[in-house]
């Protein structure tokens, strides 16, 4: 009897593994970057405080919070329309703001891993564009959006302090 508990216990264990990732956050990563007095792409760091927020169907407006002294950052990326729009808000030291609007269009590719997994989205993003009062430019780098967390999709460049276009 004990042999057949014990196998049934074994049997129970073995079935119950799923191979859902664990890394499964489908983001947008984005580096801050800019040129070097050579003309060398180098790492930037965010010197002033960065807001972004975004209107989604979800419910979820606010995906950035207060970020700053970073050279890198990731928002999530919508799989219920073709474009998503970000409101990017930069505060300088003197409180002053600067409002940019980024525009990110996109396909959304169904992804799946198994039954037993959440449904997720993969994305291929097409174009990007952006308004530029505090953007300098935004450079789409790796054009497919997945769990990947190690890749850059854009490359954001601020612009100096003295060129920004202030909201007040």
């Amino acid at each position: 009897m004990r042999i057949i508990l014990l196998l049934g216990i074994l049997f129970l264990v073995a079935c119950s593994s799923i191979d859902c990732p664990v890394k499964n956050t489908v983001a947008v990563y984005y580096d801050v970057k800019q040129y070097d007095e050579e003309g060398e792409l180098v790492t930037d760091t965010l010197k002033d405080t960065l807001w972004v927020w975004s209107r989604r169907v979800d419910g979820q407006d606010t995906l950035l919070n207060r970020l700053v002294g970073n050279t890198r950052f990731s928002l999530p990326i919508s799989y219920q329309q073709p474009e998503d729009t970000l409101i990017f808000a930069i505060r300088d030291t003197s409180l002053v703001f600067t409002l940019d609007t980024v525009w990110l269009r996109k396909d959304d590719i169904p992804h799946f891993e198994s039954v037993d997994c959440a449904a997720h989205f993969f994305h291929e993003l097409t174009g990007v564009r952006c308004t530029h009062n505090g953007i300098d430019s935004l450079v789409l780098h790796t054009t497919s959006v997945t769990y990947d967390d190690g890749v850059t999709n854009l490359r954001i460049f601020f612009k100096d302090r003295q060129q920004v276009t202030p909201y007040y």
